[in-house]
């Protein structure tokens, strides 16, 4: 197996655990545009700003390793 189809599957379930716990802690209200935010912006704090920037450099990650697997 190609060392970089590897990191690719394994920066996939990070990434998707990564996402769960995002949308986990984010409350079931939100996903039809109820719960406490009432559209307005919050900022990211503790946990919160972790798994959000976890996820942007995993995906990030992700999106190098699939043009480098393309090209090599």
């Amino acid at each position: 197996m190609n060392i970089i189809v590897f990191f690719q599957i394994v920066i996939a379930v990070a990434l998707i655990g990564l996402i769960v716990m995002q949308s986990s802690s984010s409350g079931a209200g939100g996903l039809f545009g109820g719960g406490d935010g009432g559209g307005m912006f919050q900022k990211r704090r503790g946990i919160e700003k972790i798994l959000f920037n976890g996820t942007a450099i995993a995906l990030g990650l992700f999106i190098v390793l699939s043009i480098l697997n393309l090209l090599y």
